[in-house]
């Protein structure tokens, strides 16, 4: 298994454009909104727990950022179980706004990626490795610790790989 530095900079090597980044902050939480949407039905409840698909989903990813990384796999994790609370609540609607709310989010999201690659200049890095698709997410929070002065050192660890964000 690669080590969140390998799994980040492998990642981070399609996304070095600010305006990239920026747009990858609404796009993947929008995206990952709308998978957990989607597979949230069907659902057993059990004891008022909605067990779903997108539960079992947010469980195995949860335990794999838990793997890469405690303090990043915790904030995912919680992360990871507001998006599958809320996914629930959207589910219980009648079909057709669940339908339309998920794929919605789920196209939405995926212009801003687009739009983000375009200014990149490069395509998205899932096209290369399909691991890019859950290290989206774990990007994203990472480059929003950056932004906040945090995890310093492994920010310089993944700037060294990929080479520094281009402020544009």
């Amino acid at each position: 298994m690669k080590t969140l530095v390998e799994n980040l900079s492998q990642y981070a090597a399609y996304h070095r454009d600010s305006r990239n980044i920026v747009t990858h902050f609404v796009g993947i939480p929008m995206i990952v909104l709308a998978v957990t949407m989607l597979l949230s039905r069907p659902y057993v409840d059990v004891a008022g727990v909605a067990l779903s698909p997108a539960l079992l989903l947010a469980v195995v990813s949860s335990l794999y950022y838990l793997r890469l990384d405690l303090r990043f796999g915790l904030v995912m994790s919680a992360l990871l179980a507001m998006s599958v609370y809320v996914s629930a609540l959207v589910a219980a609607q009648p079909t057709m706004f669940w339908l339309v709310t998920g794929i919605g989010l789920f196209i939405i999201g995926w212009v801003f990626q687009f739009i983000g690659h375009f200014y990149e200049g490069k395509k998205p890095a899932f096209v290369d490795d399909v691991m890019g698709l859950i290290i989206g997410p774990l990007f994203v929070v990472a480059e929003f610790a950056f932004l906040c002065g945090l995890r310093k050192e492994l920010q310089g660890q993944i700037d060294s790989v990929s080479g520094p964000v281009q402020r544009k």
